[in-house]
């Protein structure tokens, strides 16, 4: 057992550098490559690994501190590595040759000797050349899907010069069935990039060429300055340039940081991001600078859960394009009525896993009833319709089945079962949508809900409803008969459960007695929260639906 320093690795040609995230706490175990804290110059950030696996025993750098390299940041506790004391003893060493090293620096070395003087900067570029390097280009080739089959490509996540690191995500494939990344199986730059989004791949097929880049050269310690021989001197050890291999990852510039949207995060936090299918441009920094750190995101995702919804409208991933490079176009106000319409519809349908039960209903019977009540109707001055008899028949339908006239608690514990029977009535307006509510539809004669609605809809087109009459609604009939179409899917009003979608009467034949009859059949969807109600609620609630509106007699009961 033994303790190790962990200190601030080869920063390259920057002096003091800044302390602007701490990714382990004391106690902590960690793996070899695990990323231990942030760093920041002024042109990159970049995270550090650990070297080695073990416990964090101290941490001597906080938040903001100014850092060199050859710093110490932490202690690491390595248990049972008789290697590391050994490795020690080696460092400690000034006797040891350059050779049976293996690259780890003496502590002993002159900081002189190994920094380049400002003078020497210039011909150090045009000597680089002369240092012994093997560059490879090699292809990268979709890795064994499991099938012949293709499979689309539906995320790039690299461009041509990117830089990348192994196992770093090059693309995202999608089958019927899932999505998969294909990580880099080396590090390099990358040279070609022969696939674009949309295309179609399979086992095999060529994603990229990659160029990896290696420098021989005396392998260092991962916690003091890598060291690498000149060709022109063998005795001289001089710096190495900061590589990826002296950082543990790739360094990314303040730029690539920073795009359009503001996005300030490293490399494990945007991986993060990806794994958990989180929006960088949605999630506010805590941390230096406001950058984004790992906590962020678990306290974004765990707010998701707590708290699905928003105020308002969720941002969406659609650019604003300037439409008046293609002709004339006018920016036209919404009114506050559509606006809250909008949010609602929204949220409304975010939230709730909806499930559409497609019916129709033989009303044959009932347009016979209703052209005998003509004369009646003409006589108490009330225009008749099919929607006193929908309110009638949901009533009946609520009452027959209770689990359908509920409300789900916030929490998720528990439901609100009611006891009254108050149906909306969805309204179009010139304003936008309104839903008035018939309060106690089940204590109310088909006369009296035919007068009341049309009380409701003279006031909503006169824009004089009150909130109070908006309000406490059970279930909700939205009806398109007027204006015509097949059928269509209504979004549920929130808090209720479930809403009854109706389109126009269509006569169409219908086998009756061992032959085809015409018959005017009433298309309808019901609407329901996945959350509430299954399946064969939806089926039992709009097939009794159909039958009470297929023989008019079921309401008097």
């Amino acid at each position: 057992m033994a303790i190790k320093k962990i200190t601030v690795p080869d920063l390259g040609d920057a002096t003091e550098v800044e302390v602007i995230e701490l990714l382990v706490s004391v106690g902590q175990d960690v793996k070899e490559n695990d990323s231990l804290l942030v760093l920041e110059s002024d042109k990159a950030a970049m995270e550090i690994p650990a070297p080695m696996t073990g416990t964090v025993t101290s941490i001597a750098v906080n938040l903001g501190d100014q850092v060199t390299t050859g710093s110490e940041m932490l202690s690491l506790e390595i248990k049972g590595s008789e290697e590391a004391e050994s490795s020690e003893n080696i460092e400690n060493s000034e006797e040891a040759n350059l050779d049976e090293q293996a690259g780890l620096a003496k502590n002993s070395l002159d900081k002189s000797e190994v920094r380049e003087s400002p003078k020497e900067k210039e011909p150090k570029k045009s000597e680089s050349s002369d240092s012994t390097k093997i560059s490879t280009s090699l292809t990268i080739e979709v890795p064994d899907l499991g099938t012949d089959d293709e499979v689309d490509v539906i995320e790039l996540h690299i461009k041509v010069g990117d830089f990348v690191g192994l196992d770093d995500p090059l693309v995202t494939l999608e089958s019927d069935k899932a999505a998969m990344d294909v990580p880099a199986p080396h590090e390099g730059k990358i040279q070609e990039l022969l696939i674009k989004l949309g295309d179609k791949v399979k086992t095999g097929s060529v994603i990229a060429v990659i160029e990896s880049v290696k420098e021989e050269q005396l392998e260092s310690s991962s916690t003091e300055p890598e060291l690498k021989v000149d060709d022109a001197s063998a005795e001289k050890p001089v710096l190495a340039e900061p590589t990826e291999n002296s950082l543990g990852r790739a360094e990314e510039s303040i730029e690539s940081s920073l795009p359009s949207s503001g996005v300030y995060a490293g490399p494990a936090v945007r991986k993060l991001a990806r794994e958990l299918g989180v929006d960088l441009g949605v999630v506010n920094g805590t941390g230096a600078k406001n950058r984004i750190i790992k906590g962020d995101i678990h306290e974004y995702v765990k707010g998701r859960l707590n708290k699905p919804v928003s105020g308002g409208l969720v941002p969406l991933a659609v650019p604003d394009i300037d439409f008046s490079q293609f002709g004339d176009v006018e920016q036209v106000e919404r009114s506050k009525l559509a606006k809250i319409t909008a949010v609602n519809m929204h949220r409304n349908w975010a939230i709730v896993p909806h499930v559409a039960q497609f019916n129709e209903a033989d009303v044959t019977e009932l347009e016979t009833f209703m052209s005998e009540l003509k004369v009646e109707s003409e006589d108490k001055g009330i225009k008749l319709t099919f929607l006193p008899f929908l309110l009638k028949a949901c009533e009946k339908a609520l009452k027959e089945f209770p689990q359908f006239n509920v409300s789900l608690h916030s929490s998720g514990e528990y439901l609100i079962q009611k006891k009254y029977f108050h149906i909306g009535v969805a309204m179009a307006t010139d304003a936008g949508l309104v839903v008035p509510v018939i309060k106690n539809v089940d204590q109310k004669s088909i006369w009296d809900l035919a007068a009341e609605v049309v009380e409701l809809n003279a006031k909503a087109k006169g824009r004089k409803l009150g909130v109070k009459e908006m309000q406490g609604a059970c279930f909700t009939i939205s009806s398109l008969g007027a204006v015509g179409g097949t059928g269509f899917i209504p979004i549920i009003n929130t808090p209720e459960v479930a809403i009854l979608g109706v389109a126009k009467t269509e006569m169409k034949p219908l086998y009756m007695d061992g032959e085809f009859k015409p018959r005017k059949m009433l298309p309808f969807t019901l609407s329901y929260d996945h959350k509430v109600l299954n399946g064969i609620d939806g089926g039992l609630f709009s097939t009794y639906l159909a039958r009470i509106l297929a023989d008019v007699r079921y309401l008097t009961l």
